[in-house]
């Protein structure tokens, strides 16, 4: 499928991972429109091709695709139920790059089924780094059709697209993997606070556990994505996504209390390890 088939790309939410995804959208050739809640968040597309339009409801009227890269669940219900669906075209589909509540996931492709509009789930990994290198990881859950219109789009910014089955399963395999991340950092707090009474660098420590079988994603992270001006920030928004993965887990009737509670060990004590790291 080539590009023309989705030729203009809607997106909205141009923050610190989306204005590069955005970009790199337009870079692959597809006719960018764009809309922001604050107009200073459009300023570093003032000198590019892209559209930028007024409203919601003007963007969505302009195009065949939409993506949302924004907060929170209910922002992308609200401009879901309020703008797109009431003008965008049949067939067009809306493609959500934000964490959020399987549930949620699938309950808003009912709704846009209703109206002839595909919503798949299409959360990212990889943060800013990965959208501006373009190698993010993205789990997709949706139609297999909706899924293989969406891919050209996808595959402007990301190096993995993987579909994962219905609509929802791309949430949960986000949140999933989120936590797993939170649950490894957790073990390797627990492994650099052994050094310090050993005698052994948390530095040198780290730096050998790389090079060995013990080294992770999230080994690696430290100290390259995870930084002293990133660490409280990054352990914030870790522990909200692990907030939806208790709720997703408790949705779905699967007792994960231990398991979330281990991984906000994790998230809580990141800052910690970073200063052991500095």
């Amino acid at each position: 499928m080539n590009n023309s088939t989705i030729a203009k790309v809607g997106f909205i939410g141009l923050g610190d991972q989306g204005l590069p995804i955005a970009t790199a959208i337009m870079d692959a050739g597809f006719d960018l429109h764009v809309w922001a809640r604050r107009p200073h968040s459009l300023r570093p597309l003032s000198d590019t091709p892209c559209t930028s339009h007024d409203s919601v409801a003007s963007l969505a009227s302009a195009v065949d695709t939409v993506i949302l890269c924004v907060s929170t669940d209910d922002v992308v219900d609200q401009l879901l139920r309020e703008d797109l669906l009431p003008n965008l075209r049949t067939g067009a589909t809306v493609i959500n790059h934000g964490t959020g509540s399987p549930g949620t996931a699938r309950r808003l492709h009912r709704l846009g089924r209703a109206s002839g509009i595909s919503v798949i789930d299409a959360p990212v990994s990889g943060g800013r780094p990965g959208a501006e290198s373009r190698r993010l990881t993205v789990f997709v859950g949706g139609p297999h059709g909706a899924v293989d219109s969406a891919t050209p789009v996808l595959q402007a910014c990301a190096n993995n697209i993987v579909h994962l089955g219905g609509p929802g399963t791309g949430q949960m395999a986000k949140l999933l993997n989120n936590t797993l991340l939170a649950l490894n950092q957790a073990a390797i707090a627990d492994v650099l606070e052994l050094a310090t009474p050993m005698g052994l660098s948390a530095v040198t420590l780290k730096e050998a556990l790389s090079l060995g079988s013990a080294d992770s994603r999230a080994l690696q992270l430290m100290n390259t994505m995870v930084t002293p001006d990133t660490v409280d920030h990054l352990a914030s928004v870790e522990a909200l996504d692990l907030e939806i993965f208790d709720d997703a887990m408790v949705e779905e009737h699967i007792d994960a209390s231990a398991m979330t509670d281990r991984a906000l060990s994790g998230a809580r004590r990141l800052p910690g390890v970073i200063e052991q790291l500095a």
